[in-house]
């Protein structure tokens, strides 16, 4: 990827982002259509034919495969833009769980899986899924509940599986499915129509414009062959850190998006509306609101630039990824639900997207980890380097 890239260029493609952001994907949110899957992925695909004709590729992609080659550190200010709307991330083929799905996979994947698998997902031609959590009692937090089994048969594998809350699933062409064999949790690529594989529903949720749903999935004795295992074989909770390292990443630099733009809506309604004989924004409890959300943002960003520094130089990012995304999850999450605050009941309507803001960042405190999760982790490892030392 890109680390050379001069200020001057990277400006001016962020300069040319927002515009298209502004201009072209922001209104063509459709509010009333939040929970219409079907219509707001013609909306996506339209949008993103006119991206590619503007010359975003995607974003991670090397420049001689047809994307822009960000670096990590680059991705931090061009996610942010781009999660300024719930369109974005699908529009300039960065949305989850496919982006992370493509990280991981450019490290694991062996020349027959790149060309079937990789290729398509970072070209944009395909959505992909991951499919690990399970129904209780199976995984969810704790990995070493994990229910699904592969077994060896023949020159190929038999997987069994009930998934849940599978990001993505619904009209995806593959699922990275996560399964105990003999050696232990490993990984495998799915095509999602295979025989016994099967999307028994989507389950809804409190996110507006969801792209591909979070669906039920079970796998009845679905076949694949040798070729379907990633990487080495009992080696997939070690992927999938690998995976979550990444996807932390991209969700803190979208939602940092999210989160301003929630905040600029507010700021606009405070400084027009009017409420005890002046302005919302001459209130100092409203100026405290704005404040405190500024910061949040400001520290938002730095913790996240430091660790996309981090990963550009090659180093582990497994404890400062996790600071990093209880403070940022938590933080858009207080920026959000201030926004709504200060613009009183417009804020909770749907006139105004404040809400869908509120409802799409909330779940990001237990995606990719509850903060419970990671404050544990956090914690054992501070404890661990002391007595170390």
């Amino acid at each position: 990827m890109s680390t050379t890239r001069a200020a001057g260029e990277f400006a001016e493609l962020c300069n040319r982002l927002k515009g298209f952001i502004d201009g072209e994907v922001i209104p063509a949110e459709d509010l009333k259509a939040a929970h219409d899957m079907e219509r707001n992925a013609r909306a996506i695909e339209r949008l993103r034919l006119r991206a590619r004709a503007l010359g975003f590729g995607p974003p991670r992609l090397p420049v001689e495969a047809g994307g822009l080659g960000l670096s990590w550190e680059e991705c931090c200010g061009f996610f942010e833009e781009v999660g300024r709307s719930f369109l974005g991330p699908g529009a300039l083929d960065c949305a989850p769980p496919g982006q992370p799905d493509v990280a991981v996979l450019e490290r694991l994947a062996n020349p027959q899986q790149r060309e079937r698998y990789l290729g398509p997902l970072a070209r944009g031609e395909v959505r992909s899924c991951f499919a690990m959590t399970e129904p209780a009692p199976g995984v969810g937090s704790d990995p070493r509940m994990l229910k699904a089994s592969a077994r060896r048969d023949g020159d190929g594998w038999v997987i069994n599986a009930h998934k849940w809350f599978i990001s993505g699933a619904i009209g995806a062409a593959f699922a990275i499915v996560v399964a105990r064999t003999e050696a232990g949790v490993s990984w495998f690529l799915v095509d999602t129509d295979t025989p016994g594989f099967r999307i028994v529903r989507d389950i809804p949720t409190m996110e507006p414009f969801s792209r591909g749903g979070h669906a039920e999935i079970e796998l009845l004795d679905c076949r694949v062959g040798a070729d379907a295992l990633v990487g080495e074989e009992g080696r997939g909770l070690e992927y999938a850190q690998i995976r979550l390292e990444g996807a932390r990443l991209f969700h803190c630099m979208r939602y940092i998006g999210l989160a301003s733009r929630a905040m600029q809506i507010a700021q606009d309604y405070a400084a027009k509306r009017e409420s005890f004989g002046e302005r919302l924004a001459a209130h100092q409890m409203v100026q405290a609101m704005v404040a405190n959300a500024h910061i949040d943002l400001y520290a938002s960003r730095l913790m996240t630039l430091d660790v996309a520094r981090r990963l550009d130089r090659g180093e582990s990012i497994r404890h400062e990824s996790s600071m990093t995304k209880v403070f940022v999850s938590e933080a858009v999450n207080r920026v959000a639900d201030s926004a709504v605050q200060m613009t009183g009941a417009l804020g909770i309507s749907e006139d105004v997207p404040l809400s869908m803001i509120l409802r799409q960042l909330r779940p990001f405190r237990i995606y990719d980890g509850a903060s419970e999760v990671h404050r544990a982790a956090i914690a054992k490892r501070v404890f661990a380097k002391q007595l170390r030392a």
